[in-house]
């Protein structure tokens, strides 16, 4: 017989048997770290580790590479005009961090915290009781400040006064003092440590703490064996447990040579955001309660022990928006901060409302963008503009061109709608022409049209919900994002994307952490890729992305594979390629290389079996394949042949055959009805496309 051909359609079909795969393709069936482009598959690009360095507790960049803490769950990048910096924002479940130069640096926001800090309004001689401040925010009833060198003790606060004083504690001076000097609230020896141990206990009247909150100390001397440096660490400590509402314990990284009270006589405490503020939730939890599964499930008012639903309550991430050169940094669920390019790149970010002039900026919001061209912050999911309740349906917008003022007036264009399709608004993503909007049932588009509505709102959808709060992206025109149990698109109208991987791919998937799914785009090979987590999964707690699903948009292809991140950004300015974050709080640079970070890719493809009759019956000997492969010159493949009797037959594998860039012709004896071939490289330096590939064979009798 002549060679036969094999020519595959682009695309990775799981949704029907190999074998009418097979008939109706035939198609690739399998594959792990393959795209396809020009319609033929071909090797993912690898990835190199970023380093990322870290500052010491005096701010001096140290040369020891650092991972982030918790699990990056929300990136954007840009540059700066001002100064010409590429920076990325990274939000993990519990920190808000910049990258800049491959520095890592903290702005976490920070809650109610010892270090309150103000001035005062008159000058001071240094016998005065009764000390007059700007404000007495943050500052506890009763405790110690600090002036210029001199430590104050105070009794109690009455308006805008320290009262009962005590001057020059602690080995200090008592000391004249201008007009708006700087007054800080302090501790003195907070910090207890236990011989041989690596654990801390803090005492700090009514600190309000939770386990697993973060805390970072400044100005911290060394105690009981444990260094200064250790102490005044940036990265700070978690807090491990609360054996009372005065302290707590944390851990050291190195254990205490001795038992000891002390750490100074000027020590700061910063407390982070933490639980209160809707962050230190890694992973969703299922819904308990009495309203949870069928009516006398378990015992008469008695909440369910376990969930007998798909309802889970959401892990923590964040919002991040662009305002020019600034960031806008939304907790989901929780309240709206804001980080200024133009002070030092380690101030942390602080709250919207807070900011001189505010109004009404909502205390919580589940969602928030900024729409294109016109310049609103929108915020949904939110509190309402009169009083403080949440309404999940709801949308608000702030004055134009100021993010600041959700008030609305007749001379500014704040204002709000509520959506009407849904229970709750899950995902919201600007596009070239409106914004986009997903409630857990409906796809709504918000336009603007100025004076006197301001936006426009119209369902462009309903049965089209997003799956989650990082499902969705923006690609040109383009708006891709997956359902709870397929997957759409919209460009003027709303469409489900046909996917031939969509059982395999949502069968596969854990639905109790839907809500980690992260969307991410590479403009390079024209891709939308959705991470999520796989049933392989089998973390006991806490199990993050391994696995990924790909759309070609320009090929209308879909692949599948393994890969673990947990968000990925698209290249941009300086960044030349991908960039995305593993579960280990490392980033990685893609699509450089041909390693995964210095190790093997094991990259591989699988066709399905096809005939080698048209009617299926004789059995046919193959003797002899000819490959089409582009491939380096240090690039090995592995080819097997797969043959079978019959569709549910027992498969004979024939291999591995190696193929390289010198190989003519490929000796086979593989007998069947059926044949597929697999491809694979297990190597470091592979690199390869496939073509078209060739076969002899000839028929060996029906038996």
């Amino acid at each position: 017989m002549p060679l036969q051909l094999l020519q595959l359609k682009p695309g990775i079909i799981k949704d029907i048997t190999e074998y009418s795969a097979g008939k109706n393709g035939p198609f690739w069936v399998d594959g792990d770290l393959v795209r396809f482009r020009n319609g033929y598959p071909t090797k993912l690009g690898g990835w190199e580790k970023s380093v990322i360095n870290q500052t010491d507790s005096a701010g001096t960049v140290t040369s020891t590479e650092t991972a982030i803490q918790g699990i990056a769950r929300k990136m954007v990048n840009w540059r700066a005009i001002t100064d010409g910096e590429d920076r990325i924002a990274v939000g993990t479940h519990n920190h808000l961090f910049i990258v800049q130069d491959d520095i890592l640096y903290d702005i976490t926001p920070l809650r109610d915290k010892t270090d309150a800090a103000t001035t005062t309004t008159e000058a001071l001689d240094n016998s005065e009781t009764a000390i007059d401040l700007t404000s007495v925010t943050g500052f506890k009833t009763a405790g110690v400040v600090k002036i210029d060198s001199e430590i104050i003790t105070y009794t109690g606060i009455s308006t805008l006064t320290l009262t009962g004083c005590t001057r020059g504690t602690n080995s200090s001076s008592a000391a004249a003092h201008d007009s708006g000097a700087i007054v800080t609230q302090i501790l003195i020896a907070p910090i207890t440590t236990a011989d041989t141990t690596t654990t801390l206990t803090i005492t700090d009247s009514g600190h309000g703490a939770v386990v697993g909150d973060f805390v970072v100390f400044s100005g911290a001397a060394a105690v009981g064996g444990v260094t200064a440096e250790n102490l005044n660490r940036k990265a700070g400590y978690q807090i491990v447990s609360i054996p009372s509402a005065n302290t707590y314990t944390v851990a050291s990284p190195t254990a205490a040579t001795s038992t000891a009270t002390g750490g100074g006589n000027a020590v700061v405490i910063s407390y982070l955001i933490g639980s209160a503020a809707g962050l230190g939730a890694q992973s969703s939890d299922p819904a308990l309660g009495w309203g949870v599964g069928g009516f006398g499930a378990e015992g008469w008012n008695q909440p369910r022990s376990s969930s007998e639903s798909d309802v889970n309550l959401t892990n923590s991430s964040w919002n991040l928006n662009l305002w020019g050169e600034d960031l806008i940094a939304t907790v989901r669920g929780g309240a709206i901060y804001y980080w200024d390019t133009s002070a030092t790149v380690s101030t942390r970010a602080s709250l919207v409302s807070s900011i001189s002039g505010a109004l009404s900026v909502p205390a919580i919001a589940e969602v928030t963008t900024v729409s294109f061209p016109d310049r609103h912050f929108i915020a949904g999911g939110c509190t309402e503009y009169a009083g403080n309740n949440l309404d999940p349906m709801l949308i608000r917008w702030s004055n134009q061109e100021d993010f600041t003022d959700f008030g609305p007036t007749a001379i500014n264009s704040a204002g709000d709608q509520r959506l009407e399709i849904g229970t709750k608004i899950i995902a919201i993503t600007p596009s070239r022409e409106e914004t986009i909007i997903s409630t857990d049932e409906a796809i709504y588009g918000m336009t603007f049209v100025g004076p006197p509505f301001i936006f426009s709102f119209r369902l462009l959808a309903s049965n089209a919900g997003s799956a989650g709060l990082n499902t969705m992206i923006s690609v040109d025109s383009d708006v891709f994002w997956m359902g709870k149990r397929n997957f759409f698109s919209y460009n003027g109208v709303v469409k489900e994307l046909p996917c031939s991987v969509q059982y395999y791919v949502f069968d596969r998937m854990q639905t109790r952490y839907i809500d980690k799914v992260v969307c991410g785009h590479n403009k390079m090979f024209k891709e939308v890729t959705w991470f999520y987590v796989s049933n392989d999964n089998t973390a006991a707690t806490n199990p993050e992305p391994d696995s990924y699903v790909t759309f070609n948009y320009a090929e209308s292809a879909w692949s599948v594979g393994t890969m673990d991140r947990t968000v990925w950004n698209d290249s941009f300015g300086a960044q030349q390629v991908p960039f995305a974050f593993d579960a280990g709080g490392h980033l990685y640079n893609h699509e450089t290389g041909t390693s995964a970070d210095g190790a093997a890719m094991n990259s591989y493809i699988e066709s399905s079996p096809s005939e080698l009759t048209q009617a299926g019956e004789d059995l046919y000997l193959v003797d002899k394949v000819i490959p089409d492969v582009t491939m380096s010159a240090n690039t090995s493949l592995s080819m097997y042949l797969n043959t079978r009797k019959y569709p549910n037959s027992t498969e004979v594998i024939k291999g591995p055959f190696t193929i390289t860039s010198s190989t003519g012709k490929v000796s086979t004896r593989a007998k069947g009805r059926q044949m597929s071939m697999k491809l694979e490289s297990t190597g470091t330096q592979d690199e390869w496309s496939l073509g078209t590939f060739r076969v002899n064979s000839r028929q060996d009798g029906m038996r």
